[in-house]
């Protein structure tokens, strides 16, 4: 089944392991930073990327803990940095992208939605690798960093006035 991203995605930590067998009482645990629609693609993501990091499966491991992680300040506009690898028709590319956003997880749904847009990258062809707050500082891309001038203004054009003495009920008369 192939990863889609409809909606809004949502960060997730799990926590998984290898089961315990009597050789190994306490297997190590890994943690990913995973970001997927729900629970369910949350956990098929996390066997996806341990099975091609260590050779462990679905089959042969558990998932200790998976829980939804939530930003401190979510009402706080972040710069969000964002490496990934993404497989296009010619390769696979790495790729750094900026975005502003009051949540991580906000920042990473436009990721997905730009990267399908301007590269033509499915869902599933996307692997976020880092996820990272950055400072205005270090932000590098133009489309970032013009919002950081502090004296920055959005004139409201196209203000129309109604006429509070013009009557706005237009009665048809009957033409005889």
């Amino acid at each position: 089944v192939k990863m889609k991203a409809k909606g809004q995605l949502i960060e997730y930590s799990v926590i998984g392991r290898k089961l315990p067998t009597d050789l190994d009482r306490s297997p190590q645990l890994y943690k990913m930073r995973i970001f997927a629609t729900d629970v369910v693609n949350a956990k098929s993501r996390f066997w996806y990327f341990l099975s091609k990091l260590k050779k462990m499966k679905k089959a042969s491991g558990e998932i200790v803990e998976i829980r939804v992680v939530t930003d401190r300040r979510p009402l706080k506009v972040k710069n969000v940095g964002i490496w990934l690898r993404y497989d296009s028709r010619s390769g696979t590319h790495n790729m750094y992208r900026e975005y502003r956003d009051t949540t991580t997880s906000g920042a990473v749904t436009q990721c997905y939605r730009d990267m399908g847009a301007r590269h033509m990258a499915r869902a599933h062809s996307i692997q976020i690798m880092r996820v990272e707050t950055i400072t205005t500082k270090k932000c590098r891309r133009p489309i970032v960093t013009q919002f950081h001038n502090s004296k920055l203004k959005f004139p409201a054009v196209h203000i129309h006035k109604k006429h509070v003495s013009k009557n706005r009920i237009i009665v048809a008369k009957k033409i005889r």
